[in-house]
């Protein structure tokens, strides 16, 4: 069943996604007001209230970046309104400074924090740890260990949250939001949307209110650090003279590594659901008559440190082991757990043997842009360009679908750091080096982080092209709308080149990346502009994302008529699938190129690599019909 249908729902149990379920939960909390930006592993939590906003009634917005979204929870939570706001790990960093301030002011109605951490980083570029948030702004951190007790942690928080009108961080990883789990519902209370805001000193945090602030803050932590024992996602478990203590998702791995070396109840757990603050007096109870200690918890040794500390304090002289056998990168798994706990435990441990592997090896697949992306033939010609005209440069990249621009054979992307890094970086680079600065940056990361580095460019006059691809959506977390989309209702277009233009940027020109001429010749004259005149120049390169393209045409019931290859045009020159690199072309035994019809979707893109003009569609088709619902 979808999200959608459960929402009149208010008992059964169903089987949710660790995302879906946090969502669950937040409608059972009574939430009025969510707002997120996208990025994995957390965009399906707000994707799946925006799915039932309009059945109940509340609030739920794309932000244009993390600390736009967490100031409009937090804005919302100091009239009364119960909020959530939603973002990957490293989106905290973006809604940082808002976060730090969220803990002195506290809140009216509920907040509370959602950090998708991404540990050995699927789909991110560091895998820090978001509980460290908690310790330095004294915000509590809730840890769910799978679907279910997501869903019942995260109601709970939005009752922790007002109760003690202060803002909760809840911590999921990739392996808790991207698994499902059967899930018990609850009902959903009245929603309440709309409140009252009281002017109050303690919301505005200058000097003299900010001192009082943090007096309050501090003893509203030791409130708060006391009654983190009596939360019921923390308890013991067996008995012993071992102790494992297990935060979050390594909770249900070290059950599991129990259960394997069935040994369930010889050992004491101790399940840690408030990683931050830490409920000392339930630890030290477990404590008290154990011998040796275990701490298994997700990238870094918080829950580890913290044990020490209070064990140090308590006068509790019991051996503590942790990181030194759990290790600190990457994910936790079965294996690694059961190692540490068989080694800790002086059990006889050999992991199992993997699957036989098959005797013809699978080549290697790096990944590329889908068929019809607008970027390949955009990269294609960068780099073709930059090869002929032996243009020195430095590609300061982005993060998006264009971060695939650094695979081979395009090698476009020479720095990646953060959102909005490739104009901020080659910013830097355009006046520390000679080279020629390509700032390449997409379109929602543009308004999520570009605008502050391009206004500092166009400040200081600073000569460098920065290239937006604007494919009019946010798609490589899933096609969430941004500020380019096309007008939706409540949102309305914000075309790229009036902002550039509103900033002063004299060189602001749009091209179609599908017209490769046209790319290069824009390119070369922006190249040439930036030497003569010492200022950035802006190239907006615009066509729709080929995904939402073809399911268009699909449900317009529009044929999509693939391309073809004529043999005997087809000389071999292996352009269209070395350096073209469509997943559709591939190379037959003679060289010649051949188009899978399944792959194909009928962009024509590479028809105008061919050299011999040997690509062409398969049939008439209505191309002017098909074109608009490429643009």
């Amino acid at each position: 069943m979808s999200f959608r249908s459960l929402a009149n729902l208010s008992s059964g149990k169903y089987l949710l996604l660790g995302n879906e379920a946090i969502a669950r939960g937040a409608l059972e909390g009574g939430l009025g007001f969510a707002a997120a930006y996208p990025g994995t592993p957390s965009s399906e939590i707000l994707e799946a209230l925006i799915s039932v906003r309009d059945l109940l009634g509340i609030y739920a917005e794309w932000s244009v970046n993390e600390k736009v979204a967490f100031e409009a929870a937090y804005g919302a939570s100091l009239a009364g309104v119960n909020a959530l706001t939603a973002m990957k790990h490293v989106g905290m960093n973006v809604a940082a400074d808002p976060l730090m301030s969220s803990a002195y002011t506290g809140v009216e109605g509920a907040l509370v924090i959602v950090t998708a951490d991404d540990p050995s980083m699927h789909s991110s570029q560091n895998e820090q740890d978001n509980r460290w948030y908690g310790v330095h702004a004294y915000i509590p951190v809730f840890e769910p260990f799978d679907a279910d007790e997501a869903k019942r942690m995260t109601k709970y928080v939005f009752e922790f949250s007002r109760r003690f009108k202060h803002p909760v961080i809840l911590r999921t990883t990739t392996r808790v939001s991207h698994s499902r789990g059967v899930v018990e519902l609850g009902p959903i209370p009245e929603v309440r949307v709309k409140g009252r805001f009281s002017k109050e000193d303690r919301f505005v945090t200058v000097p003299a209110n900010a001192r009082k602030n943090k007096i309050k803050l501090l003893e509203k932590w030791e409130a708060i650090s006391g009654v983190v024992n009596e939360v019921p996602f923390n308890r013991v478990e067996g008995d012993g003279k071992a102790l494992i203590i297990a935060s979050g998702s390594a909770y249900g791995y070290v059950r599991e590594a129990l259960d394997y070396f069935k040994i369930g109840e010889k050992v004491k757990v101790l399940k840690i659901g408030t990683p931050v603050p830490l409920p000392k007096e339930l630890l030290i109870e477990a404590a008290e008559d154990v011998d040796k200690i275990l701490v298994v918890e997700e990238l870094d040794s918080l829950v580890e440190t913290s044990v020490k500390s209070v064990l140090h304090d308590s006068g509790i002289d019991a051996e503590v082991r942790g990181k030194d056998l759990i290790g600190y990168e990457f994910e936790l798994n079965h294996s690694r757990v059961r190692r540490a706990v068989a080694k800790f435990l002086g059990l006889e441990y050999s992991a199992p043997q993997t699957v036989n592997r098959p005797a013809v090896e699978v080549p290697a697949r790096i990944p590329i842009f889908c068929p019809g992306c607008p970027y390949r033939p955009l990269f294609f010609e960068l780099r073709r360009l930059v090869n002929q005209e032996k243009i020195p440069y430095i590609a300061s990249g982005d993060i998006g679908c264009y971060s695939l621009g650094y695979n081979p054979p395009y090698k476009m992307q020479d720095v990646i750091i953060e959102m909005g890094s490739s104009i901020g970086v080659g910013y830097g680079l355009s006046i520390t080096t000679d080279d020629n600065v390509l700032a390449i940056i997409g379109d929602s990361t543009f308004y999520h982080a570009g605008l502050p580095p391009l206004v500092n460019a166009v400040w200081h006059r600073r000569p460098m092209v920065v290239i937006v691809l604007d494919n009019e959506v946010t798609a490589m977390t899933g096609h969430q709308p941004a500020p380019s989309s096309k007008d939706g209702g409540e949102t309305h277009r914000i075309p790229i080149e009036n902002v550039v233009s509103g900033l002063g940027v004299r060189f602001v020109e749009v091209i179609d990346p599908f017209d490769i001429k046209a790319v290069r010749e824009t390119v070369k004259k922006a190249l040439n502009y930036v030497k003569e005149f010492k200022e950035p120049a802006v190239i907006i390169a615009r066509r729709r994302c080929a995904l939402e393209v073809v399911r268009d045409l699909r449900r317009a019931g529009v044929e999509i008529v693939p391309y073809v290859v004529l043999e005997d045009k087809c000389v071999g020159c292996g352009i269209c699938y070395d350096w073209f690199v469509c997943p559709a072309i591939m190379p037959k035994d003679n060289k010649k190129a051949w188009i899978d019809p399944e792959l194909c979707v009928g962009c024509g893109a590479c028809a105008q690599v061919c050299p011999t003009k040997a690509i062409i569609p398969l049939k008439t088709y209505d191309k002017e019909g098909v074109e608009k619902f490429w643009r």
